[in-house]
């Protein structure tokens, strides 16, 4: 009942009194020997006129006025979901992460299983038409020779074919980590190779431990990203919120790491790694060396944001209601920050997978045979291997992809956040 008089006490009071005017002119014509009923006709029918377009307006603005109950995360996916570029970007990460998870049973082959009978085999043709008939998909086996440099030539025997097969069984894994299997979505029989980016120089298929090599690379940066802003989170909000010598104290500690150059503390930090490190250890030595590097900036950002927050109403209010401190700064300080945290997660991701494809490039982070793709550029160090076996680059096209996505997202996310931005577009 409140909002109908709310209404209706914003919308008709202007027709209200046009019609006691109108009526007040109609009974002076009136006793002047006019016609009221000719006079009032018109004006009468313009004041409901008048009352339909103020009902047409308030109906047209239903729309607009629903925005105002959406929260800010809302209002940015509305605008997030405008951009083209944003939503294709979006969309290739999205593809990118689900082909890492299901690689075990996306990728022919295990990562480890190489022939030195196929070192650099190039793309295998997959064929559908055999003698002037349409067949299906197959291969044919793969023969080599040596030509006056030494170097060898891969030729097609089409004496032997192999037909593509789906979810054939394959090399034994366990799906998800929990069930064992063999089974793979697509592949030849052996002794046939599918190679479908090419081989490296063991005969290890590329295109294999591409999928199981993202796995390594995208979760570093997840995992490590993940890490780092918890990490820049907690200190940055108590720094802010307590002031005086915590601050000092923490903010001189964030200056001590961001002085030193990004790459050489990363190689600093992996120096003291132990040799002897399993792979899954050097995994994980790898992620909690990238996530010490990038928590200090972050840190330095949320302080100052949470030096403002802290003299809200909300927060004088949790003090006053008796939250200790920790409470205050996670329940009501920290949550305020998350617009800027989730655009400075997207910008920084791609800084991890680079870092960790630096570090395996040079031998310091993810070993051979584990696949990262990273390592896998070590064979494109050689200018020679790159020339005669260019599908080597491979994994640096899809670091480029990635890193590209990343950032566009993330400034996608930048522009729909940051109401400044909005206003110097409108």
């Amino acid at each position: 009942m409140t909002n109908k008089r709310k209404k209706s006490f914003f919308n008709l009071p202007v027709c209200h009194s046009r019609r006691s005017r109108l009526l007040r002119d109609g009974k002076r014509r009136a006793n002047q020997g006019g016609n009221p009923g000719g006079n009032l006709g018109s004006p009468l029918k313009d004041c409901g006129d008048d009352i339909a377009f103020s009902c047409k307006t308030d109906f047209k603005s239903r729309g607009s006025e629903s925005q105002c109950h959406l929260s800010q995360f809302q209002l940015a996916m509305k605008e997030f979901k405008k951009s083209p570029k944003a939503l294709i970007c979006l969309y290739i990460l999205v593809v990118l992460y689900a082909a890492a998870i299901f690689a075990d049973v996306l990728a022919p082959y295990h990562y480890n299983n190489e022939d030195r009978q196929h070192s650099y085999a190039p793309p295998t043709k997959i064929h559908c038409i055999d003698k002037g008939q349409l067949h299906f998909p197959f291969v044919y086996a793969q023969t080599f020779s040596f030509d006056e440099f030494h170097k060898r030539v891969y030729q097609e025997d089409t004496t032997q074919k192999y037909s593509l097969r789906i979810f054939f069984k394959g090399d034994r894994y366990k799906f998800l980590g929990l069930i064992s299997t063999d089974i793979h979505l697509f592949g030849v029989e052996a002794p046939g190779k599918l190679y479908l980016f090419g081989a490296d120089s063991r005969g290890r298929d590329v295109f294999s431990r591409l999928l199981y090599g993202a796995r390594i690379s995208l979760s570093i940066g997840i995992i490590g990203v993940l890490i780092s802003f918890i990490l820049g989170l907690l200190v940055g909000g108590i720094a802010g919120y307590y002031g005086g010598v915590v601050d000092n104290i923490l903010m001189r500690g964030c200056e001590m790491f961001m002085m030193v150059p990004g790459f050489y503390l990363m190689l600093a930090l992996r120096s003291a790694v132990p040799e002897n490190f399993s792979s899954l250890q050097v995994y994980f030595a790898v992620v909690v060396i990238l996530s010490f590097i990038g928590w200090a900036g972050l840190a330095r950002i949320i302080r100052g944001m949470s030096i403002s927050l802290r003299e809200r109403e909300y927060v004088l209010a949790a003090k006053a209601m008796g939250l200790s401190d920790f409470a205050i700064i996670t329940r009501h300080i920290l949550p305020h920050t998350l617009s800027y945290s989730i655009v400075a997660i997207m910008l920084s991701i791609p800084g991890y997978i680079l870092g960790e494809a630096a570090l395996s490039l040079i031998g310091l982070g993810i070993q051979d045979p584990l696949a990262s793709w990273g390592n896998m550029l070590t064979d494109a160090m050689n200018i020679a291997h790159i020339q005669f076996h260019p599908w080597i680059l491979l994994p640096g096209l899809f670091i480029f992809i990635t890193v590209i996505s990343f950032n566009i997202v993330g400034d996608v996310l930048r522009d729909c956040f940051d109401p400044l931005m909005k206003g110097v577009e409108e």
